[in-house]
């Protein structure tokens, strides 16, 4: 298995894409004639918008996001974290946390975009060496 999706329900996919597109610089790949699905292209994992919507006409339930009771996050890495939050928040995003030095060695910061999904920007993690 290899993890292909993550989609994110929201009220307007184009508004969505152009948040993503401005806060973090990621690629526009694809958005359906009908405004109601559209991509990013974000490397091995695509980041994928559904309209709210239609996930209702499909019978299911899609919840609103709450950055401040999150179920899940999205991680975005770079290797300049507080540059990343800067142009995030003015781009629209809500700061969370202000960037943070972890006990493994990477830089954590929390924003949340304009829907209330909870985004990571961290330095990638560096692989520990096996201790004997």
């Amino acid at each position: 298995m290899k993890l292909a999706y993550t989609i994110l329900y929201v009220d307007d996919v184009a508004r969505s894409l152009a948040f993503y597109r401005a806060a973090f610089g990621l690629e526009q790949r694809f958005l359906h004639d009908s405004g109601d699905y559209g991509e990013l292209d974000t490397g091995s994992t695509t980041l994928a918008f559904s309209a709210r919507r239609l996930l209702r006409e499909m019978g299911h339930h899609p919840q609103r996001a709450d950055a401040q009771a999150p179920c899940f996050e999205i991680a975005l890495t770079t290797d300049d974290v507080p540059a990343a939050m800067q142009r995030a928040v003015e781009a629209g995003a809500k700061p969370m946390q202000e960037p943070r030095q972890m006990p493994w060695g990477q830089t954590v910061a929390y924003v949340a975009d304009p829907e209330g999904f909870l985004i990571e920007l961290c330095t990638p993690v560096a692989p520990q060496a096996s201790q004997a």
